[in-house]
């Protein structure tokens, strides 16, 4: 992700659980992804338009992360989606995991979802909803 102003699509705070914790009692990098997911699902959801349909899907294509520093057990976290590039099927969504008053970047990185013709499984267009959303996010 590049570290220029991009405005951010959406904040979603995460409280941690217990679960979340590896051995070195921080959580595990894997649930990075899950925080990530959930953050990616409720900007969708909040476009108030279809962005699946029986036709089309968005699949994960690639996943960067840089793991900056470990999160510790309690503690609450905001995952910042940024739309970095807009493609003719593809949407490269940046994203910062920090803690829950900004100070410390936990991870950041980018995903690239591509969304497919279901039958073909082929690359279809970027539903008209998440381009024109991703172009010119809501304010926060």
């Amino acid at each position: 992700m590049s570290e220029t102003a991009s405005p951010v699509l959406i904040r979603v705070p995460i409280e941690l659980r217990w679960r979340d914790l590896d051995a070195f009692n921080h959580v595990n990098n894997s649930n990075f992804m899950t925080y990530l997911e959930e953050a990616r699902i409720r900007w969708f959801d909040s476009l108030g338009e279809a962005w699946v349909t029986d036709a089309t899907a968005p699949l994960l294509a690639a996943v960067q992360m840089n793991y900056r520093i470990p999160i510790p057990y309690p503690a609450k976290v905001v995952v910042e989606l940024i739309a970095d590039r807009i493609g003719t099927s593809s949407v490269t969504i940046g994203h910062r995991i920090v803690s829950d008053d900004g100070a410390t970047l936990h991870a950041d990185g980018h995903v690239v979802m591509v969304w497919i013709d279901r039958a073909t499984g082929r690359p279809t267009p970027l539903p008209d909803t998440v381009r024109s959303h991703a172009a010119q996010p809501a304010s926060a």
